[in-house]
C-alpha cells in the first residue's frame, strides 16, 4: 500500500501530510525528526496502516511543508504544537495515539500538556526524553545548520548513510528511499537537503525548548520511551527518570542503533505494534 498526499492550511502555512490506512480506523499521528521528513515512517506506517489511520505530516519548513517567513517565531516547539491541534482539529481526530521520533516526541509531549492536552491516548518518545545530552545537540546544530551540496543524488545518499550510520540497519532500498525523499535541487542546480537550514536557529532563540520536564511531568498517558543503545542524544540516566516521574513510561532498549532507531525492523516494529494495542 501507498500513502495519499494532502495538504492543509495550519496557523497561517500550508502543511503537507501523508496517509496510510482506513480513515474510519483510530487514529496515529507519526511526527519526523528535527531534519527529517514524514516518509522516513514509510516501513512502520506499512505494517500499522490495516490497524490505524495513519496521519505523518511534514513539520513547517521541511518536506513539502511551506518554509517560515518568521522563523525565530516559528522554529519552536510551542508553534509545532499549536499546528498539531490545528491538524487534529481539521481533520476531525478527537483523540489519537502519537509516535514521534527525536523532535517529533518532543512536539508530542508538548502538545500532550498543552495544545492537545487529553488528546493523545498513547505516546511513544523515540531516542527523545525530557533531557537531551549538551554533546549531542552541538553535533546536530553543527551538521543541521549548515547542509552541503552536491552535484549528484548519489553523493547525498552517500553523505546520508555516513550522517545517519546510528539509525542503524537499513536496506539498499530504505537508503535510497530516504535519500530521494531527503532531496531539492538548489537554483544552482545542486542537490542538498530537504529542509529550511533556518530551522536550526531554535537552538539559539530558544535554547531551553528540548528541556520538557515542566510538560513531561504533566502527562497521565501510557508512555512508551525507545533509547537507541548507543544513542548519544538520550541518556540512560534520563530514561531511568523518565520511568519514575510523569507517566511513568515503560523502556526499551534498541540495540544496534544510536539516534534514533529507524522502526523500519520487524523486531522494532513489534515493539511499537504491542504497546499502542494497550
Amino acid at each position: 500500500m501507498s500513502p495519499s498526499s494532502h495538504y492543509l492550511r495550519c496557523q497561517g502555512r500550508e502543511i503537507h501530510y501523508v496517509e496510510w490506512g482506513d480513515r474510519n480506523a483510530p487514529p496515529l499521528i507519526m511526527w519526523h525528526g528535527l531534519a527529517r521528513t514524514c516518509r522516513d515512517f514509510d516501513d512502520l506506517a506499512q505494517a500499522l496502516c490495516g490497524t490505524y489511520r495513519i496521519i505523518a505530516p511534514d513539520t513547517i519548513g521541511r518536506g513539502y511543508s511551506e518554509w517560515s517567513t518568521a522563523p525565530e517565531q516559528e522554529y519552536c516547539l510551542a508553534f509545532y504544537a499549536q499546528i498539531a491541534q490545528a491538524l487534529f482539529d481539521q481533520l476531525g481526530i478527537a483523540r489519537a495515539r502519537w509516535v514521534g521520533t527525536s523532535m517529533g516526541g518532543a512536539i508530542g509531549t508538548r502538545a500532550a500538556a498543552t495544545t492537545l492536552k487529553g488528546r493523545i491516548s498513547h505516546l511513544v518518545l523515540n531516542d527523545n526524553g525530557p533531557m537531551l545530552a549538551l554533546a549531542a545537540l552541538e553535533r546536530i546544530k553543527a551538521y543541521a545548520g549548515n547542509p552541503p551540496q552536491f552535484d549528484t543524488v548519489s553523493e547525498l545518499e552517500a553523505y546520508l548513510r555516513k550522517v545517519y550510520l546510528p539509525y542503524g540497519w537499513q536496506s539498499d532500498a530504505q537508503w535510497r528511499r530516504m535519500t530521494e525523499t531527503s532531496t531539492r535541487r538548489l537554483p544552482n542546480g545542486k542537490i542538498t537537503t530537504h529542509y529550511d537550514p533556518a530551522m536550526v536557529r531554535q537552538f539559539f532563540v530558544h535554547p531551553t525548548d528540548y528541556r520538557t520536564w515542566e510538560f513531561y511531568d504533566q502527562l497521565d498517558m501510557p508512555t512508551l520511551v525507545l533509547r537507541g543503545e548507543s544513542s548519544d542524544l538520550l541518556l540512560q540516566d534520563v530514561v531511568d527518570e523518565m520511568t519514575r516521574r510523569g507517566p511513568c513510561a515503560q523502556a526499551a532498549i534498541i540495540p544496534g542503533c544510536g539516534h534514533a532507531p529507524c522502526l523500519n525492523v520487524p523486531e522494532q516494529i513489534e515493539i511499537v505494534r504491542s504497546f499502542l494495542a494497550r
